[in-house]
């Protein structure tokens, strides 16, 4: 299975291509560059693969939360490329990426995401580490990083931080979790292929005209989900 994934929901911009042997990415924060470099870079990987976009059978992309203009980018651009070759599309979130390279990366049992949402806010979620998978145990919401109330017994032992929020405030983000940093700040698309890739072997992926972005400000409240 050939998959082309990219992101530019953040700061961070980048491009990812999964064949069954290898994984190649870019990977650049260049803000406000979004809509000069994402082309390009998805241009460039295609040529290193020597691949063409028939070849491939999804497209997955960064559908948010982060900069809504970012957002708009990453999903605008995802859809001109699965209309063009027929592509089915699945939206992976930006704070499951950064969970997803922790688990990864560090093997964490637990992530606590934090993304700086400007406003005095945060986009927040808690990712469990699920047989290798980051699995949302407090759902993506946006809120104040004083508002944020989890019980200490929802945190595991060796639970680790991500994300800018972690940096913008890390005085209140710190005394609610005691938890470990990590310098895994913005995410790479490059992780999300384990978070979609049975729904695209399942047939679960969307038609392009579906790819939707997640800004989550709708959210007004955090909430455990259901069963966790």
């Amino acid at each position: 299975m050939n998959l082309l994934a990219l992101d530019a929901a953040t700061e961070a911009c980048s491009v990812a291509i999964k064949t069954e042997d290898k994984v190649i990415g870019y990977y650049e924060v260049c803000p406000q560059q979004h809509s000069q470099k994402l082309l390009p870079a998805v241009e460039n990987l295609l040529n290193e693969s020597s691949l063409t976009l028939d070849d491939f059978d999804g497209i997955l992309y960064g559908c948010g939360p982060g900069s809504f203009t970012g957002v708009r980018i990453g999903v605008s651009i995802t859809q001109g490329l699965a209309f063009g070759a027929n592509l089915p599309v699945l939206g992976v979130s930006n704070l499951a990426l950064m969970a997803q390279q922790a688990i990864d990366d560090l093997n964490a049992p637990q992530v606590i995401a934090a993304i700086d949402a400007r406003m005095s806010e945060v986009y927040f979620a808690i990712y469990d580490n699920v047989d290798g998978k980051a699995v949302a145990r407090v759902k993506d919401v946006v809120c104040k990083p004083e508002e944020i109330n989890i019980e200490s017994s929802e945190v595991l032992d060796g639970a680790v931080s991500v994300g800018t929020g972690w940096e913008t405030y890390n005085d209140i983000l710190s005394d609610k979790f005691n938890v470990k940093s990590t310098d895994i700040l913005l995410p790479n698309i490059k992780y999300g292929f384990k978070l979609v890739e049975t729904e695209f072997k399942n047939g679960e992926g969307l038609p392009a005209e579906l790819a939707q972005p997640n800004y989550v400000r709708d959210e007004v409240t955090w909430k455990k989900l259901p069963g966790r």
